[in-house]
């Protein structure tokens, strides 16, 4: 008898263990889901969290839509900054957080359109701002650039947005108007792959490219 309540007792002590144990784990089980979900699903996510993490000082690496481990280190930092379990693991709290909604890769093509709109040239006239979303559909039809829309605008200096952080604001819903009418085809540049500022550009090359129109501060070229 007194056997088989050293036996019961180490059952029971087991149990205990093993429910303290995924208990542990539980805590952070929505923050590592969310992570796992977004490493296995949403590039667009991981180069959303990328550019935000540039622009406020926790990541200096390139924007590759890859969460390796300086991503991980920079996640760990701000969410060590910001009163959140600090693992590195990115779900619907550390997302939050950063301001970025969770189900941003639902459509992912019209947002990543308009975002690049509304950094890039929120100022302009509204034809203007459909001529900025033109311009990356133009590229991704071209052999010369990516041939997706994300491809476009991540590629490494494309767009002064993307590299100073204005791309990380929240597009408005003049800027999705923009893309969408990009995206159903209406082209203000008439085929151009490149614009810019010419009071502020400093490429001499830019310079040299075939003009096609000017819309507001924007000059567009072929």
């Amino acid at each position: 008898m007194r056997k088989w309540k050293i036996i019961v007792a180490t059952f029971v002590a087991i149990i205990c263990i093993v429910s303290g144990v995924l208990l542990t784990i539980d805590t952070g089980s929505s923050e590592e889901a969310g992570n796992t979900a977004i490493m296995m699903q949403s590039e667009t996510v991981i180069r959303e969290i990328q550019t935000r993490l540039k622009k406020w000082g926790y990541y200096n690496g390139p924007i590759t839509g890859y969460y390796g481990p300086l991503t991980k280190a920079a996640v760990i930092w701000f969410q060590k900054n910001n009163g959140l379990n600090a693992i590195g693991y990115i779900g619907p709290l550390t997302l939050a957080k950063m301001g970025i909604n969770a189900n941003m890769s639902n459509n992912n093509d019209l947002y990543l359109l308009a975002k690049i709109v509304y950094s890039e040239s929120r100022g302009e006239s509204y034809t203007g701002q459909v001529a900025v979303a033109a311009v990356v559909l133009n590229r991704v039809d071209n052999p010369n650039f990516p041939n997706t829309i994300s491809g476009v605008i991540y590629q490494p200096w494309a767009f002064t947005a993307v590299q100073d952080g204005q791309f990380s604001l929240e597009p408005n819903t003049t800027a999705y108007q923009a893309a969408k009418d990009a995206l159903n085809g209406w082209d203000p540049t008439y085929g151009s792959i490149y614009y810019y500022n010419a009071s502020t550009a400093s490429s001499k090359w830019i310079f040299s490219r075939p003009v096609t129109v000017v819309i507001g501060k924007h000059t567009f070229a072929t």
